[in-house]
């Protein structure tokens, strides 16, 4: 992992944005919540400021640089952590960014299920093979990488190294008899597809976050941003 590269991408413009984007749906109070790969906390520290957050993350290197302006649990480890905590605990599990990274998602699911009390919310932000195309093909002129994703090749992450993408149908299997999908949102639509120099102007966040939200539930759209935001609940 590049934590210093992985430093830099929520300090910049663009990675703000989409940490703004991600909690747009999450406007969660007096809940009790889990957020599984927490990375640097920023979405758990979010959260704590209105609700009880247990937060669990692997990496100690990541952790050192945590964000904690607001008071939240901090476990580190992973899936081996899930099975200390007794069943009905939380009423919201957070996951963005991480199944693409888990060996057996099947597992991680049926633990998320255990956890979550009846009806409970799970957060999950994933990879859009999609929208990977089109950032490869529009913004960064990469023809040769455009196409390699469009024959089925695993994209690379240059923070987090291989990436095993999954589909929006093949999530929904994973869930059967577990979790319902709600609602499916698309998160960087249009931002990763404008020059970066643009990203670094005054009012540049408010106007995209403003557009970002407005057309984040427009299916087509959706289906073409580099991250989907699925909103599920436990059966």
């Amino acid at each position: 992992m590049n934590v210093k590269g992985y430093l830099e991408y929520t300090q910049a413009p663009w990675g703000k944005l989409f940490y703004k984007l991600a909690l747009h749906n999450l406007d969660f109070e007096n809940k009790r919540i889990l957020d599984f790969g927490s990375g640097l906390g920023i979405t758990a520290d979010a959260l704590a400021k209105n609700n009880i957050v247990t937060a669990i993350e692997p990496n100690e290197e990541i952790l050192a640089y945590r964000k904690q302006e607001n008071e939240y649990e901090q476990i580190c480890g992973s899936l081996e952590k899930l099975s200390d905590i007794k069943g009905c605990s939380y009423d919201v599990i957070i996951c963005h960014n991480v199944l693409e990274y888990v060996d057996d998602r099947k597992s991680v699911l049926n633990e998320f299920h255990r956890l979550l009390k009846p009806e409970g919310v799970l957060s999950i932000i994933k990879h859009n093979t999609c929208g990977k195309i089109m950032q490869k093909a529009v913004f960064e002129c990469d023809t040769k990488q455009a196409m390699s994703l469009l024959e089925g090749e695993k994209g690379i992450s240059v923070n987090f190294g291989e990436i095993n993408e999954y589909t929006l149908e093949e999530l929904a299997e994973y869930c059967e008899n577990l979790f319902d999908i709600k609602n499916v949102f698309g998160i960087r639509t249009f931002y990763g597809l404008q020059n970066n120099e643009i990203k670094t102007k005054d009012g540049w966040i408010e106007e995209m976050y403003d557009l970002e939200c407005t057309a984040e539930s427009v299916q087509a759209l959706r289906d073409v941003a580099f991250f989907n935001h699925v909103i599920m609940k436990k059966i």
